[in-house]
Parts: structure tokens; C-alpha cells; sequence
């Protein structure tokens, strides 16, 4: 509107003759009594657009020239690079003045945790009835992980039908499967018109057709490994396996002390503490004691009954083997506290990771943008809030700025941190996550100015309109919310860190580009970084903390989106 009303008077004033144009060159006011109005007061500084200013490309160009350099050997967690790059991230830190929050340990900016790391070894095998079947060629992980069988091992499995629990519809009715190995098979009940017997409840109709939601309810029931029966012929499982075997046989990491299980079905990361498997068909059957037919009278009668039935075969026992060598490593957050003024019990975390995938057959991955972006976005914003305290005018809730490890891995940093939290997670307001904010992805292209933000209304209604408001007043980007809609095809708001504060009840936003041509690979450098779209993405998620620190009230937690 000022912009119409603006130009209408320009065009006005194009009309006057040269000499109405003129201005004279002294205005007398008259007043009441002669004396002249009074000043018009000052407009109070606006502090929020002063301290984001402080974040610029040359600053985030010259930390990430730092961070993703051949020096660190591409960070991946536990390793040398990694190390370095921590001790990097810890004196930036104590250099602006941040604390450490950590207490009892060699630093008070790190919080150490184990790893164990699994290269699989060759020999693996599953034995049922004096029948052989190999690793690789009858069966195979769903993804690297460590071993549950690294002795052989005998074992009872337990036939689950789909292995899936919904309402009413819930094939661990009445077995016990603690400890024990479950045989399931994949896809859906339907009835004999095939029509699927679940309701999808918000949920894409194929919902329970990934492995790792039936593999993470096998895991709450409390089983030690999950079976999943494809309709694969031997010949085409096994070409299967010789597709993915590279990708098998790296190495696999997992938390020996993830802390308190949240058991969710909705995460797109295998459930720690328990093995899942894909099987050939013929093995498949062996492994549940069926044939085919006998599976498909099974699934008739599913149907017929509208819910789960008794299966007629009985499993037999079988022996299982998967052997890896296994090492303990150790590797660690970084953390820095920035207290707040009259409501610093309340606290804001700002997040990214800054692990990436280290050495790989003596190639190293820098890592660029996957998170090195992200990793110097929140040093960036550190040093802004640092500067603001420093100058009277801190925010009021406190801030933890935390540089997460182990997120390619598994999200394990933050969920290590989130079971073990160095501040209560029930003051924790809200997780603003920073991974992949560096680069233009295919659909936007160079000269489109955006970010991705995904989850900010999952939870939180006021986190939604805080960051959106945020954008409009001060950093004008495009906002694409194309990765937050339910049943977005790439799952990404369970990919990165924030996740695992969400799935505790913390309002999260994800701040992302996508990925792109040099997502995981060894051209991920610094030279590909657009510095100034990456300050200005930045800055906008300094102007959402800058709120979320500030208010008068917390935000509410009011939905649960999926």
C-alpha cells in the first residue's frame, strides 16, 4: 500500500510546474503561542536487525575454508578429523565467551559417548533344518548394522503375519518375543478384494509397508532381530545383494548406552538394539516353517476374518551367524552456553552437525555443505548473540549452541544427547536444527533466493508463525515447505538432528536446501558454497531465536503433525 500511495505522489508532483517543484528555502511554522512542536521521539533501536547484520559471507567463508578443509579428513565421528574439528569448534567457542555446560569431564565444552563400529567379516550364514544359506545371497541387513549373532547362534524365531499393530488390528497379540527373533511378512493385510485392512490414519496407505516401522515395533515388543520375507526368487534376491554389497559390507555404528528407549514407528533409521533382515523367499518360508501356498490360504483368511488369525505352521528352530569385528570408539558433541537474563531457566537450543563421512578409499569428503554450512551458521550465530550480550542487550532465555557428531552415522549425537541431556529437556523450548543451507538445489536455481523449513508447525502453531513472521519482516526468502507435508516421499524431517528432540515432545524447525549433485559424494567443497544466500539463511534463524529468547511467553506446544 505505501508503495501505490508512494508513487501516486511522484506522478503528482511530475505534474507542477518547475516552479511549485521548487522547495522553498525556509518553512515557517506558526504555532499556538509562537513556540515551535516538540521533537518527535527517537525510534527505539531495532537490536534484532543490528546483531544479525554481524552475520556475513566473508566470516562464514573463512571459518568454513577452516572447517571443511583436507586438514580434517572429512570429520567422520570417532576418527583424527573429527577430533580436530572439535577442538576447532571448542575454542571458537570459549573465544566468544560461551561457557561449558558439561560438568565432570577433561572439558566442559564436550560431551563424550562410545560408538561401536562393525566391519562385517565373511562367513555369515543361517541354518534351518541342515540347510545352509549365506550373507549376501539368501539374505542380507537392511542397511549396515551391527551384528546380533556374532557367535553362532540358535534360536526359536516366532512367526508375526505382517508384524504390524494398529486399533484393533495387532499381530503380537498374545506371543512373547522378548529376546527372540521374529520372521514377518512384508506388505499389508487385505482382504479378498485387495483392499488393505488398516486405515491409513493420516498415513500414506502403504505405511506399514516399510521394514523399519515393522522392525521398530518388533523392537518395543522386545525381540532381538526382525526377519522380513520378500516374495524375492533366490535368483533375484541374490542379484539384490550383489547390487548393494559394497554399501553392506561398510562399517556399522551404534550406541552401546543409548540411554531410555522412545520406541516410535515412524523414524526412517533402523531402531538401535535389534538386527533387521531381508530374505529370499525360499528362505523366507523355510524361516516361518510354510510354503507358499500355505502363506497364501494365510492371507485369504486374514481377510475373511477382517483381522490378524492364528498361523497353522509352527517356525522351526534355526541357527544364525553374522560375524563382524567390532571397536569401541568414542567421539563427542560440542557445547556452548550462553546464559539468559531474567528467564535463563528456560533454554533455546540451536543445533547442526559437523561430523561428515571421513576417508574413503584415500579420497577424502569435505563435507562442504553436508554440514559444514550448517556447522558455521551456528558459529556465526553464536558470535552474533555473544556480541549482543556483551554489548547489554543478551537475550533473555538462555541459548545452547551445539555442534552434534555422529549424525551420519545414525543420528547419534543428538540422541545421545537427548537421553543425556546437560540441561533439562523439560526447559528446553525449542531445537532450531541448521543441515545443508549452503548450496541451490535444481528446482530453485542460482539467481531464487529460499530455504526449506521443515517441522516448524508439527508441534508448535506459535514456532510456525514466529519464523514465518521472522521472514517477512526482515529477511524476505522464499519459505518451501515441500519437505513438511505428510508422506513426503524423501522422509526428510526424520533425517537430521532435530528429530530426535521432536520425537521427545520439543518443538523443532529444520532448515535445509535439499540435496543436490554433490550430496554424499567426495565434490561436496567450499568453492560450490553461495556465501551470500547462506547469510541470509542465517540470519533468519537468528531472527526466529532472536524472538523465541525474548518473548514475553514460551511457546505452546499445541499439535502433533506427522
Amino acid at each position: 500500500m505505501k508503495q501505490l500511495l508512494l508513487c501516486g505522489l511522484v506522478a503528482l508532483i511530475s505534474c507542477l510546474p518547475a516552479t511549485a517543484q521548487q522547495a522553498p528555502a525556509k518553512i515557517k511554522i506558526k504555532t499556538k503561542g509562537g513556540a515551535p512542536p516538540p521533537p518527535a521521539a527517537p525510534a527505539a533501536p531495532d537490536w534484532a536487525r543490528t546483531y544479525a547484520a554481524t552475520i556475513r559471507p566473508e566470516e562464514l567463508r573463512e571459518n568454513l575454508t577452516v572447517v571443511a578443509s583436507d586438514a580434517f579428513q572429512g570429520r567422520e565421528a570417532g576418527q583424527p578429523g573429527q577430533k580436530m574439528a572439535a577442538e576447532f569448534l571448542v575454542k571458537q567457542f570459549a573465544a566468544l565467551g560461551l561457557q561449558g555446560p558439561v560438568q565432570g569431564g577433561d572439558s566442559p565444552y564436550l560431551q563424550h559417548f562410545p560408538l561401536l563400529r562393525g566391519t562385517p567379516a565373511p562367513g555369515g550364514y543361517v541354518q534351518v533344518g541342515g540347510q545352509r544359506y549365506e550373507w549376501l545371497n539368501d539374505f542380507f541387513s537392511y542397511g549396515p548394522m551391527p551384528s546380533p549373532f556374532l557367535a553362532p547362534t540358535v534360536g526359536q524365531p516366532v512367526f508375526v503375519g505382517f508384524g504390524v499393530e494398529q486399533g484393533t488390528y495387532n499381530d503380537y497379540a498374545g506371543l512373547d518375543v522378548q529376546g527372540k527373533d521374529v520372521v514377518a511378512l512384508m506388505g499389508e493385510p487385505q482382504d479378498d478384494r485387495g483392499r488393505k485392512l488398516l486405515k491409513p490414519r493420516g498415513r500414506a496407505a502403504d505405511y506399514w509397508d516399510s521394514g523399519l516401522r515393522k522392525a521398530a515395533l518388533a523392537k518395543a515388543h522386545g525381540a532381538r532381530s526382525i526377519f522380513l520375507v520378500t516374495f524375492a526368487p533366490s535368483a533375484a534376491f541374490r542379484k539384490e545383494g550383489q547390487q548393494y554389497g559394497s554399501a553392506l559390507r561398510e562399517p556399522a555404528f551404534s550406541l552401546p548406552d543409548p540411554g531410555p528407549a522412545i520406541i516410535d514407528t515412524v523414524s526412517e533409521s533402523i531402531p538401535p538394539g535389534i538386527g533387521v533382515f531381508l530374505t529370499s523367499q525360499e528362505l523366507g518360508l523355510r524361516l516361518a516353517g510354510t510354503t507358499m501356498p500355505e502363506v497364501l490360504g494365510y492371507v485369504r483368511a486374514l481377510g475373511q476374518a477382517g483381522g490378524p488369525v492364528r498361523a497353522a505352521f509352527q517356525p522351526p528352530t534355526a541357527t544364525f551367524y553374522l560375524p563382524q569385528a567390532q571397536q569401541q570408539l568414542t567421539t563427542e558433541n560440542v557445547l556452548g552456553f550462553l546464559e539468559g537474563t531474567d528467564k535463563k531457566e528456560e533454554v533455546l537450543v540451536i543445533s547442526a552437525h559437523y561430523d561428515h563421512l571421513g576417508v574413503k578409499h584415500d579420497t577424502i569428503y569435505n563435507g562442504a555443505d553436508d554440514d559444514g554450512s550448517g556447522t558455521v551458521a551456528v558459529l556465526q550465530l553464536a558470535k552474533a548473540f555473544a556480541q549482543a550480550q556483551r554489548e547489554g542487550h543478551g537475550p533473555r532465555r538462555s541459548i545452547l549452541f551445539v555442534a552434534m557428531t555422529a549424525e551420519e552415522e545414525g543420528l547419534f549425537g543428538s540422541e545421545y544427547y537427548t537421553a543425556h541431556p546437560v540441561l533439562p529437556l523439560a526447559q528446553t523450548i525449542a531445537d532450531l536444527n541448521i543441515d545443508m543451507v549452503g548450496r541451490s538445489d535444481r528446482k530453485h536455481g542460482p539467481k531464487r533466493h529460499f530455504v526449506c523449513v521443515v517441522g516448524s508447525d508439527k508441534l508448535s502453531s506459535d514456532l510456525h508463525r514466529i519464523n514465518e513472521a521472522a521472514n517477512r519482516d526482515y529477511t524476505h526468502l522464499e519459505l518451501d515447505y515441500r519437505f513438511n507435508v505428510p508422506n513426503e516421499p524423501e522422509h526428510i524431517y526424520y533425517r537430521s538432528d532435530h528429530y530426535n528432540f521432536a520425537r521427545r515432545g520439543i518443538p523443532v524447525i529444520f532448515y535445509t536446501t535439499g540435496e543436490h549433485a554433490d550430496y554424499h559424494k567426495a565434490t561436496d567443497d567450499v568453492d560450490k558454497i553461495e556465501f551470500d544466500k547462506l547469510a541470509e539463511r542465517a540470519q533468519l534463524v537468528f531472527y526466529t531465536a532472536w524472538e523465541l529468547a525474548n518473548r514475553e511467553q514460551r511457546i505452546v506446544v499445541d499439535s502433533n503433525k506427522p
